[in-house]
């Protein structure tokens, strides 16, 4: 039989947990969370969590190694406690795009990372849209996977006139998941060829595979970095004579310059969820739409625990 459910937040999106308890009318667990002057940190759960279903909310944000570390800290607390069952809830997972090697001597940091969150106590993961889908693969414990399509969907069907509108891959390797907006909206795509210049995040759009001009473009993507990629294909689709350019983005996280890029672009709006804590970065721009996926993983929490299947929070 099930313990009870008890929801657990770190200190990198505490609002995005709170939120999670909110749709499911639950108490957040008290936690105590102390970082040491030598930089050493301490984790304490202060709730009762014996034979407890427990789920550890915690995105990868900035400073993403002291995250890491208190996120391996709660997990092993739990673990020590006597939780029944330790779910990592991670919408966005850390160093998710050392997911290869794919050259000499460098570390797969994301299989890396997979396993010392199952070392740490994790004995199930939830998380939101993997940069690649073989990432899955590297654990040894269930992980469900959901996806910000629904969410996107909803919005833009609800918000705007679809008739003029185009789906644009900012690249050949985002053509597969662009099918499966492409089919819940019924719209038509193009595809942005784009190079990547060694290990620089700079990327340069060579060639558009299908029709934009004169068109209301959507560029779909499941991470937004520096921004370098995303502004690039948004100038470059305006040189070929598209009419207005939006962009729907699983996980801002707009690192170094992203937004004076963003700011500085073609791009008349971002459309991002908050799998990642924005903070003043919102505040930088007035073309940043925030939309929350908390209900998303509130669904999916209540029916992990509960027993049910998730595949009902998909559709076809």
């Amino acid at each position: 039989m099930r313990g009870p459910l008890k929801i657990i937040s770190g200190r990198s999106h505490q609002s995005f947990a709170e939120e999670i308890c909110a749709h499911l009318a639950v108490q957040l667990a008290e936690v105590e969370l102390i970082t040491f002057s030598n930089e050493n940190q301490m984790v304490k759960i202060k709730d009762n969590v014996r034979e407890s279903d427990v789920f550890v909310v915690q995105t990868s944000c900035p400073p993403v190694s002291d995250i890491l570390i208190e996120t391996f800290l709660l997990l092993d607390a739990l673990k020590h406690a006597s939780a029944q069952r330790v779910t990592a809830v991670l919408p966005y997972f850390p160093y998710v795009r050392s997911d290869k090697k794919d050259q000499p001597r460098i570390s797969i940091a994301a299989k890396l990372v997979a396993d010392l969150f199952q070392t740490a106590g994790a004995g199930k993961f939830l998380t939101m849209e993997f940069h690649s889908p073989q990432i899955q693969g590297f654990f040894n414990v269930p992980v469900d996977q959901l996806l910000a399509t629904e969410v996107f969907v909803k919005h833009f069907q609800q918000n705007y006139d679809l008739s003029n509108y185009v789906l644009v891959a900012a690249d050949v390797g985002e053509a597969k998941q662009m099918g499966k907006y492409a089919t819940r909206m019924d719209l038509p795509m193009a595809i942005i060829d784009k190079r990547r210049i060694g290990n620089s995040e700079k990327v340069l759009p060579a060639h558009i595979i299908g029709d934009v001009e004169g068109k209301d473009c959507l560029i779909i993507d499941d991470e937004v970095a520096s921004g370098g990629t995303l502004c690039a294909a948004a100038d470059f689709l305006k040189s070929k004579g598209a009419k207005t350019i939006r962009a729907a983005i699983t996980h801002a996280v707009l690192s170094g310059s992203a937004m004076d890029k963003v700011n500085q672009s073609q791009l008349d709006e971002l459309v991002v969820t908050n799998s990642i804590p924005l903070g003043d970065k919102a505040q930088q721009t007035d073309k940043i739409k925030v939309l929350t996926v908390a209900p998303l993983f509130a669904q999916a929490i209540n029916n992990i625990h509960n027993g049910n299947s998730i595949s009902v929070l998909f559709k076809d």
